[in-house]
């Protein structure tokens, strides 16, 4: 009797999902380069992190010693001349992500809900396992019947360790950084 053959399976196809990245694991692209499209889909997962409020996982993305800064004047040069509107290093962002995920936070009763567009993303400059990213940047964020829009800059310092990618800075600097604006809580 003859044996009958398998049928082969078709290649499938390459996806443009961004991949999401575990906590403390590598990610599936750790041997490539910090490339264009690697960056890019980098981005997309931190802003889809942020919408879905999962600030424990977005924490993780930042290295130890890492700096997230909302400067409050057009061109500021650095967060020390004057005040900002975020200037947090490793430490503040662990207090602001424990904050977020308090049930009594009063100032996100209700919570708010947003949704963030990266577009625009090139690199402007790279070396040796770290580069560094400029993206354009939009967040709509409502709560209690109000919509507010972000939108500006952000220039994201990359670095590549055990595997994995992570923020060593991200600098966001505002269209409106020096109009009044109410309350800050989400991150950008």
């Amino acid at each position: 009797m003859a044996k009958r053959r398998k049928p082969k399976a078709k290649p499938r196809a390459p996806t443009r999902r961004p991949v999401l990245v575990a906590r403390h694991r590598a990610t599936p692209w750790a041997s490539e380069a910090l490339d264009l499209d690697r960056c890019e889909r980098f981005l997309l997962h931190e802003a889809r992190l942020l919408d879905e409020g999962k600030f424990d996982d977005w924490l993780a993305l930042f290295t130890p010693d890492a700096w997230y800064w909302v400067p409050s004047e057009p061109d500021q040069d650095n967060p020390h001349d004057t005040v900002s509107l975020i200037y947090d290093d490793r430490r503040l962002l662990e207090t602001r992500v424990r904050r977020l995920a308090s049930p009594r936070i009063y100032s996100q009763e209700p919570r708010s809900r947003t949704s963030r567009i990266v577009s625009n993303v090139s690199i402007e400059d790279s070396g040796n396992n770290a580069c560094t990213v400029r993206s354009k940047y939009l967040m709509i964020e409502y709560r209690r019947d109000s919509q507010r829009l972000f939108a500006g800059t952000a220039f994201h310092r990359l670095v590549q360790a055990d595997g994995a990618i992570f923020i060593a800075s991200k600098r966001v600097n505002l269209v409106n950084c020096d109009a009044p604006l109410d309350g800050i809580v989400v991150p950008f």
